[in-house]
């Protein structure tokens, strides 16, 4: 990719403060995009974030709520301008057996995972309109993979692939371009947890060994991707998902 390729570019990231999140809105810093970085509840990691991307600020909004997103767009075209390129980027999970389900577990993954990408879309549908790109976050689990306990959050994230092909279709007049990377495991602290150093160890070694690159995912390979699909050098391309896990060998279906 050319560096400085975004260069005169806005792009908002959500869920930016920390993680994938943290290292895509650097990345697209880097590559000299100015940063909307969203947050919603991680405001000191979100604003010492946007303090190192030059001319870039953070600015909270629970995606899930279409008000706060409504308002934050306000604030983004106050104070940085239209966006160009919009990273849906914000995830929720809890990990759970089917028997164990909780609605309110179910019903937060969903507001977060595949309503956010619809707020925000919606919110700066109009900045989009011409040149526009998004990348939404997916992963392999909603394309399917023998991981357990996800059941319920590949349910949203196999929503989250579907918009986006229905959304490359249908706003297909406006020429915004819509694709996603669906990443395997990663390693961060929400997937990490409170787990000590002896279960990450064996987290690390499970999902290694699933994969064909006897590899652990990190944040920047999955930045690497999104900056490819927010670039000219993914011009032809729309309505795809790129799945960036290491040559999972255990997908419950290689098809998307």
């Amino acid at each position: 990719m050319t560096e400085n390729g975004l260069n005169g570019k806005i792009a908002l990231v959500t869920g930016a403060s920390r993680g994938i999140g943290k290292s895509i809105a650097t990345k697209l810093g880097n590559m000299g995009a100015r940063v909307a970085v969203n947050y919603n509840r991680s405001k000191d990691e979100a604003e010492s974030l946007a303090r190192l991307i030059p001319d870039s600020m953070a600015f909270q909004a629970d995606v899930a709520d279409r008000d706060q997103v409504n308002r934050m767009a306000e604030e983004i075209h106050s104070r940085m301008g239209k966006v160009d390129i919009i990273v849906n980027n914000s995830g929720y999970w809890e990990l759970m057996d089917f028997v164990s389900y909780r609605e309110d577990a179910m019903d937060r993954m969903f507001a977060v995972n595949v309503k956010g990408g619809i707020n925000t879309v919606l919110a700066f549908l109009d900045d989009l309109k011409g040149k526009g790109i998004v990348v939404n976050i997916a992963s392999n689990a909603g394309i399917g993979t023998a991981a357990p306990n996800t059941t319920l959050y590949s349910i949203t994230k196999a929503a989250v692939i579907m918009l986006t092909k229905r959304l490359a279709f249908d706003l297909r007049d406006h020429h915004i371009r819509i694709n996603a990377v669906a990443p395997g495991w990663v390693e961060t602290d929400m997937t990490i947890g409170n787990k000590n150093s002896s279960e990450i160890s064996d987290l690390e070694h499970y999902f290694r060994s699933r994969t064909t690159l006897n590899s652990v995912g990190r944040p920047e390979d999955i930045a690497d991707v999104v900056a490819f699909l927010a670039s000219d050098d993914s011009r032809y391309i729309n309505g795809q998902v790129i799945v960036a896990d290491g040559g999972r060998i255990d997908n419950l279906t290689h098809g998307i």
